[in-house]
């Protein structure tokens, strides 16, 4: 076995986010992903990034990133050609991740009943926004939607400010995790007992089961949580520094390498005392300001690291990209593609001792048509030609 998931056939019919980057981690561990897209193609493939800022549905960079290692064959799942093809389909495959709306799979007369006696060990992976039952499983949503319904956008900000959303498609991109996690135990499961199951994943649900103890805390003990922006107190906050901005996470035990790493020796006996601290938090926290201000990250980082201090180096991406701990240990990846060019990823989000994450380029729209109707389901030549000039393919 040259990776973990050998052997796995999964049927990708996913979009957006959520649902492909589930996949693309399957993909990259070994299973075979056959992508589904329309004919007309999968909507990210008309978000950007785009080379030279050209519009291209082969060079966006979002659909690039999110569908790595998978086959692409297109099936018009709105017509009946299309849903017996996709039925001959999931008859031979382990498992299918997808993310519409709980409504449509069953419209097309797909419901997890029809998958399951088709193929008793399918495994069934479902992301939605609200989840498969409840009042709002039909409602659709955005990802500033399901950030905040889920609870965490109500935490993060400055005290007296409106909340703030996280960078980009964050809660989706938890969704993904939790799917891939979701499948890869529903695959095991049906090994076990001959038996495949379903996995409802609620975006809402992923982001509410990660507010820590807050949730606990509101249930149990009627406490709110409330917003406390960058500087939590003086010891626990992100400040600006020359160039940037530096994370200082400093518990009781830490206080006598951090006074020193701000060459305050003199205070560690004062600041040990938490009482202490909480009594002259406003004095520390401009002594801060003021010592991170007058220095780099990158000089910081150093003398932190020398007096072995709780401080965080926060790189930009841009930083990031040429980390030498990460570039060191192969974890860019470049890969070629044959329309959009080389262009470098990030590899996978674990490592494994005995098998690889391996990554290799995103399919062009219907690349793998032929391989998987003809070598796969036995469909001639002529019959691929007739269901394309149909519209099904």
């Amino acid at each position: 076995m040259e990776q973990a998931l050998d052997g796995i056939v999964i049927l990708d019919l996913t979009h957006h986010v959520a649902g492909p980057f589930a996949t693309k981690l399957l993909a990259g561990y070994g299973a075979e992903v056959i992508k589904v897209e329309p004919p007309w193609g999968d909507a990210t493939r008309r978000w950007g990034p785009f080379p030279d800022d050209v519009s291209h549905p082969e060079k966006s960079g979002h659909f690039l990133y999110l569908n790595t290692g998978k086959k692409g064959i297109t099936v018009n799942l709105k017509t009946e050609g299309g849903r017996r093809i996709f039925g001959e389909m999931a008859k031979k495959a382990d498992a299918i991740v997808e993310n519409f709306s709980p409504r449509v799979l069953p419209s097309w007369g797909l419901s997890w009943d029809v998958l399951h006696s088709l193929n008793p060990r399918l495994a069934l992976v479902s992301i939605s926004n609200f989840g498969q039952s409840g009042p709002y499983r039909d409602y659709k949503a955005t990802e500033l939607t399901a950030f905040a319904m889920g609870g965490q956008m109500s935490m993060t900000g400055e005290p007296k400010r409106e909340p703030l959303k996280n960078f980009g498609h964050q809660a989706e991109y938890q969704a993904g995790y939790q799917a891939f996690g979701a499948a890869l135990a529903a695959l095991y499961g049906a090994m076990v007992d001959g038996k495949g199951d379903r996995a409802d994943i609620s975006i809402q649900e992923v982001q509410a089961s990660s507010l820590e103890m807050s949730g606990p805390n509101a249930f149990n003990h009627g406490m709110d949580t409330f917003r406390t922006g960058n500087v939590l107190r003086a010891v626990w906050g992100v400040y600006p520094c020359k160039d940037g901005y530096v994370g200082l996470w400093s518990l009781d035990r830490n206080i006598p390498a951090l006074f020193r790493t701000i060459g305050r020796p003199d205070l560690i006996d004062t600041y040990v005392n938490p009482a202490n601290q909480a009594r002259d938090n406003d004095v520390l926290e401009a002594m801060f300001y003021a010592w991170f201000s007058e220095r780099t990250k990158k000089e910081i980082w150093e003398i932190a690291v020398r007096e072995r201090a709780p401080f965080s180096y926060i790189p930009t991406v841009d930083e990031l990209v040429e980390w030498a701990p990460l570039r060191d240990k192969g974890y860019w990846v470049e890969l070629e593609h044959p329309l959009a060019g080389s262009l470098t990823y990030p590899g996978g989000p674990f490592i494994m001792s005995e098998t690889s994450y391996v990554l290799r380029r995103a399919p062009l729209l219907g690349e793998h048509n032929q391989e998987i109707l003809q070598g796969w389901l036995g469909y001639s030549r002529e019959e691929i030609l007739q269901l394309r000039q149909l519209g099904v393919i």
